[in-house]
């Protein structure tokens, strides 16, 4: 019987779920070499969903790191960025109808991949347009979300240096922040993914949209609270301002590894925000139809690899200057192969994120 259950997960996963009437499925190197290249770990989570949503999901990545990668070119002035940021938002808005040109970014970037990304960022526009225009609103609503978080995010940090380190004032930045660049994402994901998959299942609308932003915030904190290191050293910090001068901490003391001690507690206290949001998102996962495997893989994998990390975190002087703490490839490969030969048995699927989290998780 087991076989014969996960034989038909194998079935399920390789059937044809794309209906070539109503999405354009691009062939273009665009949405699969380049993105590819340049979304690492997500690339992961893009293959495995169906195909009447991979397109658009693949193509607001693809956007949402050409705007990322304008906005980290450092090479170029302040004013240059944000007004480039503000181009192409007009762009993707459809209110600027003069092509963008992005080559003196492009001439500035290490990675080859990034550097391809500027130079054919007019042809991921074109393909913007290919799509029902529902889906066009969709992309365009979750890319002005973000392209607003990083200019904010410029003006915030402009000027920052290891001895002059800015950092979020407040919880509702921080919260706020989170929201921008991932929050929004987890609402996206929603509405396309609803709108192609399962457009007339009875859910919790409501609550479904709920856990989708906590589980896009739960991802965006692992890494922030992960970055620490890295982001001080570029004279940022996004742990707030007002919560560490309450353990008497000023951003700057944070560069000492042996402040670590007075921070931990703090610390930790993240840690446990970033686990409950993430905790949401395993409920969301397991809220969408069981029958939709590919959809909850692809939920399920950034959840448990997330909650990997914070065990992993846990363990450490985060204030020491390090590797970046995360998952190796071999824990990576076994959450994957756990998840699918879990998948056929629900307690056994359940028991993959501790339910106890679950229960601490509002």
């Amino acid at each position: 019987m087991g076989s014969e259950r996960l034989g038909q997960i194998n079935r399920r996963m390789s059937e044809p779920d794309y209906e070539a009437s109503a999405i354009p499925h691009p062939q273009s190197s665009l949405l699969t070499t380049l993105l590819r290249e340049v979304s690492r770990s997500f690339y992961l989570t893009l293959r495995v969903l169906p195909r009447p949503v991979r397109p658009q999901i693949g193509l607001a990545y693809l956007l949402a790191r050409a705007t990322d990668t304008i906005a980290d070119t450092e090479l170029i002035p302040l004013a240059d960025r944000l007004n480039a940021l503000q181009m192409l938002r007009e762009r993707i808005a459809g209110t600027r109808l003069i092509p963008v040109n992005f080559n003196a970014f492009a001439e500035r970037q290490s990675l080859p991949a990034e550097r391809m990304l500027l130079e054919r960022v007019e042809e991921a526009l074109g393909w913007l347009g290919r799509f029902p225009s529902s889906d066009q609103q969709r992309i365009r609503e979750v890319l002005a979300t973000i392209t607003g978080g990083q200019e904010l995010d410029l003006r915030r940090f402009h000027g920052a240096t290891p001895k002059g380190i800015a950092a979020l004032r407040t919880e509702e930045e921080l919260d706020d922040y989170t929201y921008r660049v991932a929050g929004c994402v987890g609402e996206f994901w929603t509405r396309i993914t609803r709108a192609h998959l399962f457009p007339n299942l009875p859910l919790d609308d409501a609550k479904l949209l709920h856990n989708s932003v906590r589980f896009g915030k739960g991802l965006q904190l692992v890494n922030i609270l992960r970055d620490l290191p890295r982001d001080l050293r570029q004279g940022r910090s996004y742990l707030p301002e007002e919560q560490l001068r309450l353990i008497g901490l000023q951003p700057a003391d944070l560069l000492d590894p042996a402040n670590e001690p007075k921070l931990r507690t703090l610390y930790h206290a993240y840690l446990d925000q970033a686990a409950a949001h993430l905790a949401a998102g395993w409920e969301y996962t397991n809220t969408l139809p069981r029958r939709s495997i590919r959809v909850r893989l692809a939920c399920a994998w950034p959840v448990l690899i997330g909650v990997k990390t914070i065990e992993k975190l846990r363990t450490v002087n985060i204030l020491a200057p390090q590797h970046p703490v995360k998952a190796t490839r071999g824990e990576v490969r076994s959450i994957i192969v756990s998840t699918l030969l879990r998948y056929p048995w629900p307690n056994a699927w359940q028991r993959l994120y501790p339910l106890k989290d679950l229960r601490n998780s509002s």
